[in-house]
């Protein structure tokens, strides 16, 4: 759906933090992240909810309150289009899963981050740009572990 959007917010999706500067991710808001990150203008509650309702049987109401919850952390941008609020992404896709990554790599397996990053190289998820920032948010990680 083609929306022009009235921006009241013009946050800009950050490359520039570290994965310790990422607020950790639940699940349910990584799920949610997930189909937020493939619109550009957002979706609203309704849209959002339609598309977990068959995964998780959640109520209208869950979707809102974990929606804007993630609002006051950060991870959503809410903006008033018509009346309607529509939400999107305020983290990109790497930035959203660096955190994540960055626990797997460093406490599970205990591996450095080149041969993760291989991983991610051959993965159809990510774009090339997106591998790198995610790997330039995971340097920037370990730099400061480091220091």
């Amino acid at each position: 759906m083609a929306r022009a959007s009235d921006k009241t917010s013009n946050k800009k999706k950050s490359s520039k933090q570290s994965a310790s500067d990422l607020p950790d991710l639940t699940k349910n808001e990584l799920q949610l992240l997930n189909i937020l990150w493939k619109s550009e203008e957002g979706y609203s509650i309704r849209e959002v909810h339609e598309k977990i309702v068959d995964d998780n049987n959640w109520a209208y109401s869950t979707t809102k309150t974990t929606m804007d919850r993630m609002v006051k952390k950060g991870l959503l941008i809410r903006e008033d289009f018509h009346g309607v609020f529509l939400y999107r992404a305020a983290i990109s896709k790497p930035a959203g899963i660096a955190r994540l990554v960055s626990y797997f790599m460093n406490d599970v397996l205990e591996m450095d981050s080149g041969a993760l990053m291989s991983l991610f190289g051959r993965s159809k998820a990510l774009s090339e740009s997106e591998v790198d920032e995610l790997e330039t948010i995971l340097k920037q990680g370990i730099d400061k572990k480091k220091k």
